[in-house]
């Protein structure tokens, strides 16, 4: 039996890390059946100091850097373009 996946994900510590802009844990998460990277900073509340996790999640297909081709919209209509021609 395959283990489901779905919804569920996983944080490791970022050994990797160089400077401290980067991710202090980083991962991958399936929310509904698509694959994301996850990546977590422990970050420290200024009103009472408390720790906690500031998180950002990015699609796995874009994780190349390149950004995800848009289907280019139709042109706006102009006013004689809406008007009958007769042939």
């Amino acid at each position: 039996m395959e283990y489901d996946n779905t919804n569920k994900g996983s944080l490791f510590k970022n050994d990797r890390k160089e400077q401290d802009t980067h991710a202090d844990y980083n991962g991958s998460i399936n929310i509904e059946g698509n694959e994301y990277w996850i990546n977590a900073w422990v970050k420290e509340s200024k009103k009472d100091g408390k720790k906690f996790f500031s998180l950002s999640v990015k699609p796995k297909d874009q994780a190349t850097g390149k950004s995800p081709v848009k289907a280019k919209s139709a042109p706006a209509k102009t006013r004689d373009e809406d008007s009958d021609i007769p042939f």
